[in-house]
């Protein structure tokens, strides 16, 4: 498979990465000669100096022999230029793009059809507005994954001390839970992640992740000590395009909704289009304003706003004041690690939730999702099991996974399925499968269609 990325910032360089060590045959394409030098040195991919929305850098770069085109800039112009100009050199390539201006998101039916031919526009801003909703859902829980039309749901959550299940082999968890359908699916101990066996037992300050059918988690989080505690006061620190959708994602009865921003004309902007949310003028590093927004007695505080830095200065400030819970907004992937050991709950990515997006065109076999577990370190995959598959007609046991592999759970018709080990894979079958980095080319091997020669 080839694979011409253009832009080797963030985005770029991780899914280079990424794809490197699944031996994709991959070029980078970029303006930046030190952008590229990054990626160089860390990844073993092409490069090439020049712009992606350039017809001969794009020839360059072997587009009329390209499988997909991942235009991944800052500048969404820059990314549809890349786009139409993949069209018109080689329409068969499947083309993806990174776009984040409602101007044009608001369009994306035009960008998808004839002319530009998108296969599919990520904006990361409402992917990561999404992923806080899905937080909010679920006290103490550090990340979300929704699969299957949002069917089945697999969750990361630290248990309360006091969980019944701490302390437990796996293969005797159901001693501890009764029949609750639900499978461990991956542990995080000491910054390490474990894809778990029957014989690892759950130990405390583990973060256990969880796959479940969403019609069983309230029971399924009660089973396991945990319990929740609705949020309804919310202060978001941020007014752009995250804050803003975010307030209007919040413009309900049910949530006590504050947003503020330094700009005063923005703040205007935001009185016009919100209902309910107060909007507010101030900075979210400012002490005193904290306090006179009564910050001790929020049960969550979500800091968005563009800069790195003042979004994790607010959020520790809204901590130390007594803020129940902290949301922070993180771009730089070497920040990400440093989140939680500082007292911030929770941080979302826009970037890495723009690979999430991406990476499932670029998988082989019939994968309609991804996501990203612990950093890159494991990724979940949801796809469909095709007729002639090596999976289809099997039995979980049977499989060959390699350890680190996991078929967590999948969806027949409208039925939601905990396997075991004698269960068979049918085709269609909705699988969820969690797999480490490395192991993911056997994965997408076996769920690709087996080739018969006659």
């Amino acid at each position: 498979m080839r694979i011409i990325i253009v832009g080797a910032g963030e985005v770029g360089f991780h899914i280079s990465r990424r794809l490197a060590v699944e031996n994709k045959d991959v070029v980078v394409i970029d303006r930046s000669a030190d952008a590229l030098k990054r990626v160089v040195d860390a990844t073993d991919v092409q490069i090439l100096e020049g712009s992606g929305c350039s017809p001969e850098v794009l020839l360059d770069a072997g587009i009329e022999g390209a499988d997909i085109l991942l235009a991944v800039t800052d500048s969404d112009e820059v990314n549809l230029l890349s786009c139409f100009f993949a069209e018109k050199l080689s329409p068969q390539t499947t083309k993806l793009a990174r776009i984040r201006n409602a101007d044009y998101t608001n369009y994306s039916d035009m960008l998808r059809g004839e002319g530009l031919n998108i296969a599919k526009i990520i904006n990361p801003d409402q992917e990561v507005v999404d992923s806080i909703l899905r937080l909010m859902s679920v006290t103490g829980a550090v990340e979300i994954n929704d699969f299957a039309q949002g069917n089945i749901r697999l969750i990361g959550i630290n248990l309360p001390p006091e969980s019944p299940i701490i302390g437990t082999k796996l293969l005797n968890l159901r001693e501890c839970i009764g029949d609750v359908p639900l499978v461990i699916a991956a542990l995080v101990r000491d910054d390490s992640l474990i894809i778990p066996s029957g014989v690892d037992d759950i130990r405390p300050g583990d973060v256990v992740y969880f796959a479940c059918d969403i019609k069983d988690q309230e029971e399924i989080l009660s089973k396991l000590g945990v319990v929740q505690e609705p949020v309804r006061k919310v202060l978001i620190v941020g007014g752009g395009n995250i804050g803003y959708k975010l307030a209007k994602a919040l413009d309900s009865k049910q949530y006590h909704t504050r947003i503020m921003d330094q700009d005063e004309n923005r703040c205007r902007q935001l009185s016009e289009k919100l209902d309910r949310p107060i909007v507010l003028v101030g900075n979210g590093t400012d002490q005193e304003i904290l306090r006179q927004e009564n910050v001790g007695d929020l049960d969550l505080v979500i800091s968005v706003t563009g800069d790195e830095e003042t979004n994790i200065l607010s959020c520790l400030l809204a901590k130390s004041l007594g803020a129940k819970s902290t949301i922070t907004r993180i771009n730089n992937f070497a920040y990400m690690p440093l989140i939680e050991p500082i007292g911030i709950d929770h941080l979302v990515c826009p970037r890495m939730s723009a690979i999430n997006s991406l990476l499932h065109f670029i998988r082989r076999g019939k994968v309609i999702s991804t996501a990203s577990i612990k950093g890159e370190e494991a990724e979940v995959l949801e796809a469909i099991a095709q007729e002639h598959s090596e999976i289809v007609g099997k039995p979980i046991m049977d499989l060959g996974f390699p350890r680190g592999c996991l078929v967590l759970c999948f969806q027949r018709g409208d039925e939601v399925i905990i396997p075991r080990g004698d269960t068979v894979i049918e085709p269609q079958d909705r699988l969820i499968i969690l797999s480490t980095r490395h192991n993911i080319p056997k994965v997408e091997k076996a769920l690709d269609v087996k080739v018969e020669f006659f």
